[in-house]
């Protein structure tokens, strides 16, 4: 199929999960504008008056349908393992086959988290940041992964961070970071012998909804941070790309992608 200048990914279906806000959010503007049609996933489906955060599914397909793109909701919560499989069932049904998956959902725990050391935390920190972030990543990847190797082409994207690489935030949310990067090295070994591809991305500081509402509070500085949809840029340069393969397993930087691929 011959694509447009400018909109490469046309007729191809990305699926983005935690997409109401956020980087999710930017990486499903990014590849809608690309030409790809976003399936979307996260719990808050409607707007919310009240909400602590703005965004929502149903705000983020407006968004890509006014830049002329088309965007698709599923409400899904990423800790139910069934309700995961049924969702990307559903995409694979009534939207198409999936040829891009970005595994994006995170949950921030409740209780204290920046300046605050691990023996002061809550325990269940660990196991919100590991379930939503870390075992969410590897459940939604086994669901899609088989129709993609049947088809022999794919590409799978976990969102992570330079936490990965570095301390930031706390223990759990470091170490949650260096197993999505992990999990993206491990999985590329197994995927790329059937044509599928995996990274993990880095984005650096990004202007998100959560970040700006903090304001002077937040502990990074957002004068010089990315916008979220720079993210999306990323991926959808990535899944354009004729070449991937040649990245896969490999952590990626948005900035260095930004530089590689001329996006800004």
């Amino acid at each position: 199929m011959s694509r447009p200048l400018g909109r490469p990914l046309e007729g191809r279906i990305a699926l983005v999960t935690g997409a109401s806000r956020g980087v999710g959010k930017g990486i499903a503007l990014g590849l809608a504008e690309a030409g790809a049609t976003v399936a979307l996933t996260a719990r808050t489906l409607h707007p919310r008056d009240g909400a602590p955060l703005p965004g929502s599914l149903e705000e983020t397909v407006a968004e890509i349908e006014a830049r002329g793109g088309h965007g698709v909701a599923f409400g899904c919560d990423h800790a139910d393992d069934d309700a995961v499989a049924r969702v990307i069932a559903r995409v694979e049904g009534e939207v198409g086959p999936i040829e891009v998956l970005v595994n994006n959902v995170f949950a921030v725990p409740d209780g204290p988290l920046f300046d605050t050391p691990f023996w002061a935390q809550p325990i269940a920190q660990w196991d919100t940041m590991h379930t939503i972030g870390l075992r969410s990543h590897y459940v939604a990847t086994v669901h899609a992964a088989p129709p993609m190797i049947a088809r022999g082409r794919g590409l799978v994207v976990h969102v992570s961070s330079f936490g990965g690489g570095q301390y930031a935030v706390s223990v759990a949310y470091g170490v949650g970071k260096a197993g999505v990067d992990r999990m993206a090295k491990d999985m590329a070994h197994e995927l790329r012998p059937h044509g599928v591809a995996c990274v993990s991305l880095w984005p650096g500081i990004v202007a998100t909804e959560r970040l700006e509402a903090m304001g002077d509070a937040s502990p990074f500085p957002l004068r010089h941070a990315q916008r979220p949809v720079l993210s999306g840029r990323a991926v959808a340069a990535l899944a354009a790309d004729p070449s991937l393969l040649d990245k896969t397993g490999r952590v990626l930087v948005v900035a260095d992608l930004a530089r590689e691929y001329g996006f800004t």
